[in-house]
């Protein structure tokens, strides 16, 4: 296959990636039929089942692509000059972000909550998700900053479950433009009873002051 056709192919699957993203975010997976994302894609259906063989396989990209690669956000949060607890509020405000904005996001977490009723195995970014917050606490414990009953594992478990809980439950109360605001107001109340010395107010103004200056929308996320 020559560049141009391998070009072209990529544009293919992206679009209908992105139109299946769109119709499962705001529809679930089983209101939208592979002909309502050839309609939105404005591709055929003979293409849908050519990159991706069935809805079950497109529900399956769409996971892949954004849902259970968010771990790998982590990654962005190497800098040991920055204290670990305000690195997992700041990771923990990117994926609020994503779930609040990015249709491949909202779509991925739509469709695991939905995954009982999709005929393929969708892949559980949970182990990973709390994998990188148990580092992050560790790594925190050891610089002090915990208070001595914090054990990393389980409370890493417990962060992680609470923080899906919470995005999934306010954006069916409120919308997903809320979620960062009430984001806020748990690392407020939850930053308080992990940190040896609690100054939740502080970690979150300096977590908002680097995400300025790197540019990033955090003003909402803040609560300012």
């Amino acid at each position: 296959m020559d560049s141009t056709l391998q070009e072209r192919a990529r544009a293919t699957r992206r679009s209908l990636l992105e139109a299946a993203a769109l119709l499962f975010a705001e529809q679930g997976y089983a209101g939208t039929s592979v002909n309502d994302i050839s309609a939105r894609s404005g591709r055929t259906s003979g293409a849908v089942y050519f990159h991706y063989a069935s809805k079950e396989g497109l529900a399956l990209a769409v996971v892949q692509h954004r849902f259970a690669t968010w771990p790998g956000l982590a990654a962005r949060y190497t800098d040991r000059a920055e204290p670990p607890l305000e690195k997992l509020v700041a990771l923990s405000f990117d994926i609020a972000h994503a779930l609040a904005e990015d249709p491949l996001a909202r779509a991925g977490a739509r469709l695991w909550a939905e995954r009982d009723t999709i005929d393929a195995p969708l892949p559980d970014p949970f182990a990973l998700w709390t994998t990188a917050t148990t580092r992050l606490l560790a790594q925190a414990r050891t610089a002090g900053h915990l208070t001595p009953h914090i054990r990393p594992a389980p409370t890493a478990r417990s962060l992680v479950r609470a923080f899906f809980g919470l995005c999934t439950l306010t954006e069916a109360l409120e919308g997903p433009t809320a979620v960062t605001a009430r984001l806020t107001d748990w690392w407020l109340l939850t930053l308080g009873s992990l940190q040896q010395r609690p100054d939740s107010a502080g970690v979150l103004r300096r977590v908002r002051a680097r995400g300025e200056r790197a540019g990033l929308r955090m003003g909402a996320a803040c609560g300012e």
